[in-house]
This record gives structure tokens, sequence and C-alpha cells, in this order.
């Protein structure tokens, strides 16, 4: 089992959004009540502090949670399920590096066609894509937490030029990312 990295927050911000990418990658179990979701359920959210992070289902079954009855974790949605997760958490993990499609595939030891059809069937979007997404969560969690700057932050995450930092940026996030800083720090003031 190949664990994804991100802290706690960053997986704590994930199912505060419901952000279905990174469903599988991790499950999140709840102290109180003894249940574990997806990260992109639709659930009541718990207390932070209630909340643990298990990277396998087995494992999280194991400690003594049940799956919820609403987002069915331990149900595996397509025959691919298991080849796309490889693929994501391959991008979460080598998002700071310089990826080619032809990478990724030498990885799942796929063609590259096939395995860019496969994923766009599965997640509606390419592996490219999929990356900028993932690296621009990263960016949108370093801007809220660090006082990195922008060319830092650029850099940090993955991407190889900042003028395409700035367009993936505000192409997701509909902002820059000096404004999307100041949207968070008045978000926290009020």
């Amino acid at each position: 089992m190949t664990v994804v990295n991100l802290s706690f927050d960053e997986m704590w911000d994930k199912i505060m959004t419901c952000d279905d990418k990174y469903d599988g990658l991790f499950f999140t179990a709840v102290k109180t009540t003894k249940i574990y979701c997806r990260p992109s359920c639709k659930s009541r959210k718990p207390k932070k502090i209630n909340v643990d992070f298990y990277f396998d289902r087995k494992e999280v079954e194991n400690a003594g949670y049940r799956a919820c009855k609403r987002c069915q974790p331990e149900v595996e949605h397509s025959p691919h399920i298991a080849l796309v997760r490889d693929i994501i958490t391959f991008l979460v993990n080598q998002s700071k590096q310089k990826l080619l499609l032809k990478d990724i595939s030498d990885h799942v030891g796929l063609s590259p066609f096939h395995l860019e059809r496969i994923f766009k069937q599965e997640t509606g979007e390419t592996p490219r894509a999929y990356l900028e997404k993932i690296r621009v969560d990263k960016a949108a969690h370093l801007l809220k937490t660090t006082n990195q700057t922008n060319l830092e932050i650029c850099y940090e995450v993955g991407f190889q030029s900042p003028s395409n930092f700035y367009k993936v940026f505000r192409r997701s996030k509909h902002c820059s990312p000096s404004e999307y800083r100041t949207q968070v720090s008045e978000e926290l003031m009020s």
C-alpha cells in the first residue's frame, strides 16, 4: 500500500470541501461514531479533534470502524479503480517533479495512450489536468498556511514556470494567488 504525501491539515481541507479527487487514497475515520468515510462524503462534518486518517480500507476496518452508509467507501465503483488510484497516488507523491505522460505510463506499465484513455474515462480529465489541480490545491494550502512568496510556492508545488502557475491557479480558483491569500486572510479575520 502506497502512502499519500499529505499532511493532516491537507487531508482535513479535502474532507471539508468534499473533494472526490482523493477518494480511495485515504479514509476519514470519526472516533466518536466509529464510522469511516471517503473524502468526498457529504455527511455532516465531524470536529477536527475527533478525526483520524487511514490510507488503507482494511486498516481502518481492523481499527474497529464501520463503513458509512451514505458514501459506501467499501464499494469499488469500477474495474479500473485500482489502476486509477495507483496513478493518482503517483501524481500526488510526485507532484513536485516534472512529469511527462511517459513517466506515469512507465510507473503503471501501460502505453501512454491507453493510460490517458482509461484515466479520462474514470475521472473525466487527463492526468495533466488532474496533476495541475493537485498542484493548485497544494499551492492554496501553502498560501493559506505559510508566508512564502508566490514564486517560492510556484516552484515548491512543482510548476516549472511562474506564468503557467498564475494561469492554472486563476483558471482553477478564479483569482490570482495574491488575491486568494488576501481573501483567505480576510475570512480568518472576520
